[in-house]
């Protein structure tokens, strides 16, 4: 069974900094792909951030480019999203993911089966 569980996320004013943390379980190594979507409320859920788990080249939103960066720790099998310069449009529910396929960051829920975690908050105040 694939665990991914979430930590971090939090609230900021506008130019300030988060990290969120990703840990997965080992059932996850069967997944391709591992990435970051995002919820704002009334909004469709978006990518982020998405890399190919055993290269590490990493896709990044336009929106997010040159802010945010997605590392990961192998020995942990734990993903982290550091996110800076942070601006209210933000502000969303981040989710952390993996599936298999295009490690894309185009959310396709009908052609991918996505594993996700629980989701935190993410508030970025002006």
């Amino acid at each position: 069974q694939v665990e991914l569980v979430e930590s971090g996320g939090g609230s900021v004013q506008a130019g300030g900094s988060l990290r969120l943390s990703c840990a997965a379980s080992s059932d996850t190594y069967s997944s391709e792909c591992m990435g970051w979507f995002r919820q704002a409320p009334g909004q469709e859920r978006e990518g982020v951030a998405a890399t190919y788990r055993h290269e590490g080249n990493t896709v990044y939103a336009a929106s997010v480019k040159g802010r945010f960066t997605m590392s990961q720790d192998n020995a942990e099998n734990t993903r982290y999203l550091e996110m800076t310069s942070l601006k209210p449009e933000d502000t969303a529910v981040y989710y952390c993911a993996a599936w298999t396929g295009l490690c894309s960051i185009d959310y396709s829920p009908a052609r991918i089966h996505y594993y996700w975690g629980q989701g935190v908050q993410v508030t970025v105040s002006s």
